[in-house]
């Protein structure tokens, strides 16, 4: 896997800023003074509170791993802060059937001293190019705003579920199960959503890799966490001993009340016995009358658990963008569930994937090839293509919505063809 650092600054964004007096750069990590600048332009730009000296110290440790980006008033001093900033790395997405490398993109802010003056789009066409030329298929990224990365690409393809239960209304109906629940301490809880993640993460098409600052931070390990002091963890193991599953929470009063909300931080099973017993202890806990959590799949089985099911509230919403970048390399990269043997025409204003290609696949494997004068089934631009490659999002929904130019026939096969055997889930933030 090419190392994202090794890709220097896209000249093109250079130039196009240059233009304007400001100086696009990678940052110098190996330099304190850079390093901490750029973290605080970070924090700045997501209104995030200012950083102390131990969470600067912790945060710009990991973000050496990086291709750091920052943009500067020209002639700024090296500890000034960047009047935007970006960072990106590649790591493996899992689709249905595999992996393939992804250009994660991240800290993507904008000072609001410097808004409308085309740096966004220097920063996000600039990490497409970049990625391109590291022969990445596919970026992706997660979104605090849902209406600026369509214009590059973009689209969401990996919906999740928010999931908010009045545990007085829901009940608990499932059956007592083999295995046991247990406490457990901060630094285990770390080890162990590390190491449950790497499993879970094989199992849906959507995750990516973590990393060891997300573990550190979701178990309340780092300076800068809010409630850190709050943090607790819970494992699951089965009737070996065996570690199947670990939630990490806190418990929060209900003014008034007497009673409380648990919030869940994070939740990993890697089986359904596991996924049942950490959602048992949660809603049969004492004194908690309702449990929160997001960024679970939308199939979670939770609904039917319980008594009630009108006492779990879900809403779906986006979380994991993707951007194909290569058609062939994307598309040959997963499994399909159903034969398919369709022409593909796919619309690029960037350029990246522009083109017509025939997409045959008989038991799972697919072959893509460019063709030229073939009449197209289907026509769509890349971010039709990018919300359907993870197996997650319908192309019967997306030709009802006009972005899908085909018959219903064709949507349906297309359906059939692209559909994970599991919904797709991204369970962290990136």
């Amino acid at each position: 896997m090419t190392d994202a650092r090794s890709i220097p600054a896209d000249p093109t964004s250079v130039e196009r800023l240059a233009g304007q007096r400001l100086t696009y750069r990678i940052i110098d990590m190996s330099s304190p003074a850079e390093a901490e600048a750029f973290f605080r332009a970070d924090a700045r730009g997501f209104l995030d509170s200012e950083p102390t000296a131990e969470a600067v110290a912790s945060t710009t440790a990991a973000l050496k791993d990086r291709r750091n980006i920052g943009v500067f008033e020209g002639g700024a001093e090296e500890s000034t802060l960047p009047v935007a900033t970006v960072n990106s790395w590649i790591t493996p997405l899992t689709v249905p059937g595999g992996e393939v490398d992804m250009w994660a993109i991240s800290s993507v802010t904008v000072s609001g001293t410097h808004r409308r003056r085309g740096i966004a789009r220097a920063l996000l066409e600039g990490e497409l190019r970049a990625a391109a030329s590291a022969g990445t298929p596919i970026a992706g990224l997660t979104a605090s705003e849902a209406t600026i990365y369509g214009r590059y690409g973009f689209a969401p393809a990996v919906p999740v579920a928010r999931i908010t239960v009045d545990t007085r209304r829901a009940g608990w109906a499932a059956t007592a199960l083999p295995g046991r629940v247990e406490y457990i301490d901060k630094e285990t809880l770390r080890d162990h959503l590390s190491a449950m993640h790497e499993v879970a993460r094989t199992q849906r098409s959507g995750q990516i890799a973590g990393w060891k600052l997300r573990w550190e931070r979701v178990a309340g390990l780092t300076p800068e966490h809010p409630d850190a002091a709050a943090v607790r963890g819970i494992r699951y193991l089965d009737e070996s001993g065996a570690v199947r599953g670990v939630m990490a929470y806190k418990l929060a009063e209900i003014p008034g009340a007497f009673r409380f909300e648990m919030v869940i931080f994070h939740l990993a099973a890697v089986t359904s016995d596991a996924l049942t017993a950490l959602w048992g202890f949660a809603l049969q806990h004492d004194l908690v009358d309702r449990v929160s959590v997001d960024l679970r799949p939308i199939d979670d089985p939770l609904p039917w658990l319980v008594a009630d099911r009108r006492g779990v509230e879900v809403v779906v919403h986006d979380h994991g963008w993707l951007r194909i970048l290569d058609v062939p390399a994307a598309l040959s990269a997963r499994t399909y569930r159903a034969p398919i043997d369709l022409v593909f025409r796919v619309a690029d204003s960037l350029g990246f994937a522009a083109g017509s290609w025939r997409l045959t696949a008989d038991g799972g494997r697919a072959t893509v090839t460019p063709v030229e004068d073939a009449a197209a089934d289907v026509i769509l631009d890349v971010a039709t293509l990018s919300a359907l490659y993870a197996g997650g999002v319908s192309a019967v929904q997306l030709r009802a919505a006009g972005r899908l130019n085909v018959t219903a026939e064709v949507a349906a096969s297309v359906d059939d063809a692209f559909r994970a055997a599991e919904v797709p889930l991204l369970g962290i933030w990136y």
